[in-house]
């Protein structure tokens, strides 16, 4: 599948350059396909290629020396991955994976370099992008230090519900672990919980929020 143009309009990275400014950026860019559970980058190594999400979606994690797991982030289409890497020159700081089909577009330090001379707007986007994903990763540390773990799951069920296309990867309840920073059996008890209070329904293989209003108070409640 060629790089599609109209997709690159819709990259953060990218916004306000014109159609001929995209095409000559397409020429350098390079596509990746991989399957679920498939290792796009592990952490440590050194990074060589900055990722956008073109379909699908990967998770960003890092493994403690005893094998837990935290999520740090799941990029979908029209995001970027490894991007402070790949402008500070150090290793990747954590490892990706992919959490089903996934179609990625990349492109190379030495080529980044060059569109960052020939396009100076991309550097200016690329402030605003690296900005988000710090508020993204202080958010995540206030979540983990201050909020309970129901608002935590309560919070992730909100940000990452589907809408029945499946434009969304499912979350299973260790993935919700991984993200929260709990164990999945904590995780069981939440939604139990949750379920009780009448804001989602557990169904087979799916979680259906019921009341998303009241979900939304029960983030703040347990802060």
């Amino acid at each position: 599948m060629a790089v599609q143009v109209e997709f690159l309009k819709s990259v953060p990275y990218f916004c306000g350059l014109s159609i001929a400014e995209l095409h000559s950026i397409k020429e350098v860019i390079f596509e990746k396909t991989l399957q679920r559970g498939e290792l796009v980058l592990i952490e440590g190594e050194p990074a060589e290629v900055l990722y956008l999400v073109a379909s699908g979606a990967v998770k960003v994690f890092k493994t403690s020396a005893e094998g837990k797991e935290q999520i740090l982030n799941i990029v979908r289409p029209g995001e970027s991955f490894n991007d402070v890497s790949i402008f500070d020159g150090g290793p990747n700081p954590a490892s990706v994976q992919a959490m089903g089909p996934v179609v990625l577009y990349g492109i190379r330090r030495s080529d980044l370099e060059i569109i960052l001379r020939d396009h100076p707007l991309v550097a200016l986007n690329v402030t605003k992008v690296l900005a988000g994903q710090a508020r993204h990763l202080g958010s995540l540390v206030e979540d983990l230090s201050f909020r309970h773990v129901i608002g935590r799951v309560a919070k992730i069920l909100l940000e990452h519900a589907g809408d029945g296309t499946g434009a969304r990867p499912r979350l299973t309840q260790q993935d919700m672990a991984a993200m929260a920073g709990t164990v999945r059996e904590v995780v069981g008890r939440s939604l139990k919980a949750l379920e009780e209070e009448g804001v989602i329904r557990l169904e087979r293989h799916r979680i259906v929020i019921t009341d998303k209003e009241a979900l939304k108070d029960m983030v703040a409640a347990y802060f």
